[in-house]
């Protein structure tokens, strides 16, 4: 699995750090996603599915491989 994000669609939510908080974060300047594994464990694979899903911006794209 690959993630992407896309930090000009994020509109700050949270949603994303909520489900997968080991995957993602947040800047502390204005709360933008912050991508901390692209490359997730196998473990973050379900979450980061639900995070992409609960993005209101779909500014988050998984890949499978």
């Amino acid at each position: 699995m690959r993630l992407q994000v896309d930090e000009n669609r994020c509109i700050s939510a949270g949603q994303c750090v909520l489900a997968a908080p080991d995957v993602f974060d947040q800047r502390e300047s204005d709360g933008v996603v912050e991508l901390l594994e692209a490359h997730p464990p196998r473990r973050s694979w379900e979450s980061s599915r639900t995070a992409a899903a609960l993005c209101p911006a779909s500014a988050i794209a998984v890949r499978e491989s």
